[in-house]
Order: C-alpha cells, then sequence, then structure tokens
C-alpha cells in the first residue's frame, strides 16, 4: 500500500501527469484548503494556463485526486486485507490491522478526504460531495465485507466500522498509538452484538440413540 503520497517527479512525465502527482502529493501531506493552485503550478514546474487546460478550476482538480486517491490508497489497503486470506469475520476485523500499519507509519498525516469534510461547511459544493461520495465507496467495500461476514444488519455495521475508522484516524493524529487496536476491541464487540443470543448461546444437540 502506498501510504503517505507519491513524491519525486520523474523525468518524462508529461505535463499533466506532474500536476496530477504534485497535487496527490502535496494535497496529502497538507490537506486541499491550505495548497493554492499557486503552490501546485510551482511544484510541478508547469504554467498556470497549462494547469487550467487540464482543469478549470481547483475544485476539478481536488475531484482528481479523489479519485486517484481511491485508486492508489484505498484499493491498495483493501488489497492488503484481502490478500490476508482470512475467513469473512476476520477479514472484518483486520481492516484495522492493516489501518494500524498506515497510523504507525513515520509520515502520517491523517486521511486528506477526512480533512476536506472538516474544512467544508454542509453544503452542495462539489468538493463536499465529491468527499462524501468516496466516503459512500469505502462503505460499500465495508458493506460487502459484513455481508460475507453474514452479520444481521450490513449496512449497520459498515456505517458502524466507517466511524470506528474516521475515529482511530483523527485519534492516532493526536498522537494515540493505539488507535486502530482500540477501535478494533470495540468492532469486536460490535459483532458479538451482531451475532445475537442464539448464536452465542446455541444449546447443545442432544445425540440421538
Amino acid at each position: 500500500m502506498l501510504l503517505n503520497g507519491m513524491r519525486g517527479l520523474r523525468p518524462g512525465l508529461t505535463p499533466k501527469e506532474r500536476i496530477d502527482r504534485t497535487a496527490y502529493d502535496l494535497f496529502t501531506r497538507h490537506g486541499i484548503r491550505a495548497v493554492g493552485v499557486d503552490t501546485i503550478v510551482a511544484r510541478s514546474g508547469v504554467g498556470k494556463m497549462t494547469l487550467y487546460r487540464h482543469y478549470a478550476s481547483k475544485d476539478k482538480l481536488v475531484l482528481a485526486f479523489f479519485a486517484r486517491r481511491w485508486e492508489v490508497f484505498s484499493r491498495g489497503w483493501q488489497s492488503e486485507v484481502q490478500a490476508l486470506g482470512l475467513p469473512p469475520r476476520e477479514a472484518l476485523l483486520a481492516v484495522f490491522d492493516v489501518l494500524d500499519k498506515w497510523y504507525r507509519s513515520p509520515g502520517y498525516k491523517g486521511c486528506p478526504v477526512v480533512k476536506a469534510i472538516l474544512e467544508s461547511a454542509p453544503s452542495e459544493g462539489p468538493v463536499y460531495v465529491g468527499a462524501q461520495r468516496y466516503f459512500s465507496s469505502v462503505r460499500g467495500y465495508l458493506r460487502k465485507l459484513a455481508a460475507d461476514a453474514g452479520v444481521r444488519h450490513p449496512d449497520a455495521v459498515a456505517m458502524q466500522w466507517h466511524i470506528l475508522v474516521w475515529g482511530s484516524i483523527i485519534g492516532a493524529c493526536a498522537k494515540e498509538r493505539n488507535a486502530a487496536r482500540r477501535a478494533k476491541e470495540v468492532a469486536t464487540a460490535i459483532l458479538v452484538q451482531e451475532e445475537g443470543p442464539a448464536r452465542r448461546h446455541r444449546p447443545l444437540q442432544r445425540k440421538r440413540r
């Protein structure tokens, strides 16, 4: 999984590739609000008109960043979960094990999409809507894991998992090194509740004679 951005511009990149990679790196490390178009132009080495030829506004550049973030980062950690080859219930909990590695990485700066939501007033603006769409995709993945695990309420579990992920992301930013592990403990308790009393305390069947 590519944890903390796409630093470095190798020779031979097209102007658009230079813009995309520079924006990805800067938005990931500093957040969207803190990075202006002028900074991206200066760091990428392309002209401002060239940037606007590819992206008519900063909002459109941010939406492209969300799409790239999904492919580079979110699909990356999801692939790590799948690669573990665990049974569905354990795979659902392993989400927090994979995220724990991210939180403990040296360059951890939190999630730029979460930052985008925190920096935006709830509205129908393109950045806010784009971030919500990103989160909906994350919950779609979590719902699939929950459904595969056979929980009674996969939609509710996906939302609960996502809230735990959000909380642990912020907790890790606040230097709570065990944020993911504590989130996993809560998630485990949720799964016990989802199993229901009948499954947890299934009576032993008497052998026929």
